[in-house]
């Protein structure tokens, strides 16, 4: 049986994979060609990131197509419940990523309030005519430690985002529609841990009292979590997140806001017009930025990969029994 791994996948997953007994396809097949690819080489397994689209149109035209995985969390580039209702699983890997994404979380707020996403800039440009100008107009950062963190959604990457803030001394506060309080077990290297236990609250209060805030919610089907509205209730100066998906962050909004000095600093992992974000965000000064690389740790690709592989087989041994 083929699995075609459209978007890549681990080594140890495609190790995984051939234990099992399946022939892992890594050739990447434009997205135009997905489905005569699939049909033309009896892939009965599609496995994708966030690059590749599965919808309808492939459904449709793979009858074969036994199963549909997505190796991360985020399900918005497959029509899940089609895929579904045509006989097809789909699974993702939603635990396996949380902690790299949470990471660079802390990697975009250190980045700020440090002033690393103007000084890796203008270092090598100035660095050797204005070292004092530039120490001198960076020498005013701040601390993490003792400073409110917002978290607006309290799934599996919220709760790893929380641990590294408790970790740090920092004070959690969240908000989740779906959540009402969360015990958060952080973990030390000595095998010592604490409980805290962390109720949710509405979203108003977060963005309310909130030194930071990060974003670990779905793609939105209707209108932006955080728009010029959110932007007004934040307090002076607050220090914004998104590494979870692109459009729930108004952009428009946000640049004005880092214009006005309403908000200090944003870290973007994702961005509305992805794969070519909006000029005006990616030059902007105020703005550290990555190119949706959260999940993309050498770890947590392999247990992407190890997961979709466990989760395969059971499903097509369940399949064939």
């Amino acid at each position: 049986m083929k699995i075609l791994a459209n978007d890549g996948i681990s080594t140890s997953g495609i190790k995984a994979l051939e234990e099992a007994g399946f022939e892992v396809i890594t050739t990447k097949v434009a997205q135009e060609q997905v489905a005569n690819y699939i049909n033309t080489n009896n892939v009965s397994v599609v496995l994708v990131r966030s690059a590749t689209k599965v919808r309808k149109d492939i459904i449709d035209a793979c009858p074969d197509l036994k199963i549909i995985g997505r190796g991360g969390v985020g399900m918005d580039n497959i029509d899940v419940d089609y895929a579904r209702e045509k006989g097809i699983h789909v699974i993702n890997t939603p635990a396996s990523s949380s902690d790299s994404v949470a990471e660079l979380v802390f990697a975009h707020l250190f980045t700020g309030v440090r002033f690393l996403y103007d000084a890796n800039r203008n270092m090598p440009l100035e660095g050797d005519t204005n070292f004092e100008g530039l120490k001198k107009a960076y020498a005013n950062g701040i601390e993490l430690r003792g400073k409110t963190l917002g978290i607006i959604g309290f799934g599996r990457i919220g709760r790893s985002v929380a641990r590294i803030a408790l970790g740090l001394g920092m004070r959690v506060i969240a908000s989740d529609k779906f959540v009402g309080n969360a015990e958060i077990r952080v973990d030390f290297y000595n095998g010592q841990f604490i409980n805290v236990d962390i109720p949710t609250e509405p979203m108003e209060d977060i963005l309310k009292h909130a030194d930071f805030i990060t974003l670990h919610v779905p793609a939105q089907e209707n209108g932006y979590v955080i728009g010029a509205a959110e932007f007004e209730a934040m307090k002076d100066g607050v220090g914004i997140i998104n590494a979870s998906r692109g459009g729930i962050i108004d952009e428009v909004a946000l640049i004005d806001a880092l214009d006005s000095g309403k908000v200090a600093f944003a870290g973007l992992d994702v961005f509305e017009e992805e794969p070519k974000p909006a000029i005006q965000v990616l030059m902007h000064p105020k703005i550290s930025l990555t190119p949706h690389i959260g999940a993309a740790t050498l770890e947590a690709q392999d247990r992407i990969g190890t997961e979709l592989a466990e989760q395969i087989a059971s499903l097509l041994k369940t399949d064939n029994s």
